[in-house]
C-alpha cells in the first residue's frame, strides 16, 4: 500500500468549538491524535496532515510519528482549499501516488477495521473511487484514484470532496460494512462522544 497518500484534513479554525479543536483531548491524547493514530494501526508509511488556522500550536502539541505537515493558507475557503493544498504539494514534491485517501480529523469514531476495508478495495479498484455511504449522501472517507487529482484541484467552498463525489455516484464503490461517522463540531459534540466511549 506504498503507493496511496494518506492525507487527514485538520485545517479548520473550529469556530463552533470556541477553541483549538484540533487539540481537545479525549483521555490524555487530542482528537488530532487519535485521528492520526487509527490510521497510523493500518497505515505504516508517511501520512500527511494539512494545517492551516492555529498551525504552529497544533504541530508543537502532536507527538505522533511519521506525519508530515502541509500548510493549507487559504484554510479560510473551506475544506476543499485543504484538499486542494494537498495534491499541490504532492505535485510540487513531484510525489507519485496512484490514489489519495481523504479523511478528516475530527472523526475519531471511525473504525480501523473499516478503514482496512476501504484500502482493500481500492487496491482491488484502483481506477475507481471509494467513498462513505451516509445514507442519503456519499462522502469522506474516500479515496480517489490519480485520474482524479488534476479534477479535485478545482473544488471550491466548504463542501470538500463530498459535492464531487454525490456528482460521480456511478464511478463510485462504498464498503460494505458501516461505521460511526460522528463528527466532533461543538463543545455538546464533545461531551457527547466522551460519555459514548
Amino acid at each position: 500500500m506504498k503507493n496511496i497518500a494518506i492525507l487527514v484534513l485538520a485545517a479548520g479554525k473550529s469556530s463552533r468549538m470556541n477553541g483549538i479543536k484540533q487539540l481537545e483531548k479525549i483521555n490524555k491524547k487530542t482528537l488530532l491524535e487519535i485521528s492520526l493514530e487509527n490510521i497510523k494501526t493500518v497505515f505504516s508509511s508517511t501520512i500527511y496532515c494539512v494545517l492551516g488556522a492555529n498551525a504552529d500550536k497544533i504541530k508543537s502539541k502532536i507527538h505522533t510519528n511519521n506525519i508530515e505537515f502541509i500548510k493549507n493558507e487559504n484554510f479560510e475557503n473551506g475544506l476543499s482549499s485543504s484538499i486542494v493544498a494537498g495534491i499541490t504539494y504532492f505535485k510540487k514534491k513531484k510525489y507519485h501516488f496512484d490514489g489519495i485517501f481523504i479523511l478528516l480529523a475530527d472523526q475519531p469514531a471511525i473504525e480501523v477495521r473499516y478503514l482496512e476495508e476501504m484500502l482493500h478495495l481500492f487496491q482491488q479498484n484502483k481506477e475507481v473511487i471509494m467513498a462513505s455511504n451516509y445514507g442519503e449522501k456519499l462522502g469522506v472517507p474516500a479515496i480517489f484514484p490519480e485520474k482524479y487529482f488534476s479534477d479535485l484541484l478545482l473544488i471550491e467552498g466548504d463542501k470538500g470532496a463530498k459535492e464531487f463525489i454525490n456528482k460521480r455516484k456511478n464511478e463510485i464503490i462504498c464498503p460494505k460494512q458501516s461505521t460511526n461517522f460522528f463528527d466532533i463540531d461543538t463543545k455538546e459534540d464533545l461531551l457527547h462522544y466522551k460519555k459514548s466511549i
